[in-house]
């Protein structure tokens, strides 16, 4: 499968005594998160043909008229912009979304059409929670940790974040969907139509994820890279506008908002290296983070990434 990024099927974490296969795709998936900080997983729990119903609920809702969608849209004084929201016109992101926090959440702000969408919304996130568990633990094996440690540490679900992105078509000044950004969690999974769009940065190049149906697409983001002290890192990545609109949908596999993340004692008082990083809440960070969206600065050197919690010389 040439889709410009590692495959990993994760089928031997679904059934018992495949111990080479899951094997296999430790190794690479440590490579991928080292190396790419990207790859893409096959028989990875989530159902097929509820990704297949939840793109085309998606696509429904984001065709209703702007007045019809902003019914559903967030509850003021929401940490985070639950239900439909758009980009800014400032903005250099140019799409619209809606975004759920974990079913039962107060938050939640649910459209009462197309029918079924709450319902289709409310498994998908539940199936990522699923998932995102076992590419947790592989993560913990592949940096060699102590069985559970990412668990027993990352155990509030509560701030884990779902979103279905509409980006619009591309014009003849622009084509930015998503401005080039790291992703400020833990795991990210991403899957998309046929449009694409999505592209990752390596050794200074854009690589294109191409659209492989039935997929997701996996990345690390910056806790893990901070965890890690820099063994796993946190890629680079955009989303070019295509001719026509692109559909897609992320899950944000978080921690909550009260931990402390800094470099683990594994990668460094234990091996006597110097931590990359100071440490940080993490709530303090998405807010920081959040700013580059509501407040788009107008200079490049003053958007807000991880650097920001960088220890000079290290």
């Amino acid at each position: 499968m040439n889709s410009g990024i590692p495959t990993v099927d994760l089928s031997p974490f679904f059934a018992e005594g495949d111990e080479e296969g899951k094997r296999k795709a430790i190794k690479i998936i440590g490579h991928a998160c080292s190396e790419y900080g990207f790859f893409r997983v096959v028989n990875h729990g989530v159902p097929v043909e509820l990704m297949k119903r939840a793109l085309a609920l998606s696509k429904t809702f984001f065709d209703y008229p702007t007045e019809a969608k902003l019914k559903s849209g967030p509850v003021p004084g929401t940490p985070i912009p639950a239900g439909y929201s758009r980009q800014p016109e400032r903005s250099a992101d140019k799409n619209e979304f809606f975004m759920m926090f974990p079913p039962g959440s107060s938050f939640n702000v649910y459209p009462i059409n197309p029918p079924g969408f709450r319902d289709v919304l409310e498994e998908m996130f539940s199936q990522f929670v699923n998932t995102g568990r076992i590419i947790e633990n592989i993560i913990n094996e592949c940096l060699g940790l102590p069985s559970n440690l990412l668990t027993e540490y990352n155990d509030d679900r509560k701030w884990d974040l779902m979103s279905a992105f509409r980006y619009f078509p591309a014009t003849e000044r622009e084509n930015t969907g998503v401005a080039e950004h790291k992703d400020v969690n833990c795991i990210t999974f991403v899957f998309q139509d046929e449009v694409g769009g999505l592209e990752v940065q390596k050794d200074g190049n854009w690589i294109p994820v191409t659209p492989v149906e039935g997929t997701l697409v996996v990345n690390v983001g910056d806790v893990i890279q901070v965890l890690s002290n820099d063994r796993f890192k946190s890629a680079s990545h955009r989303v070019v506008r295509q001719a026509r609109d692109r559909h897609s949908y992320a899950f944000f596999y978080n921690i909550g908002g009260d931990k402390w993340v800094e470099p683990l004692p594994q990668f460094t008082t234990e091996i006597k290296e110097a931590p990359k990083y100071k440490g940080f809440l993490f709530k303090e960070y998405l807010q920081l983070r959040s700013r580059n969206k509501t407040h788009p600065p107008t200079r490049a050197e003053d958007v807000i990434s991880i650097k920001q919690y960088s220890i000079r010389g290290q």
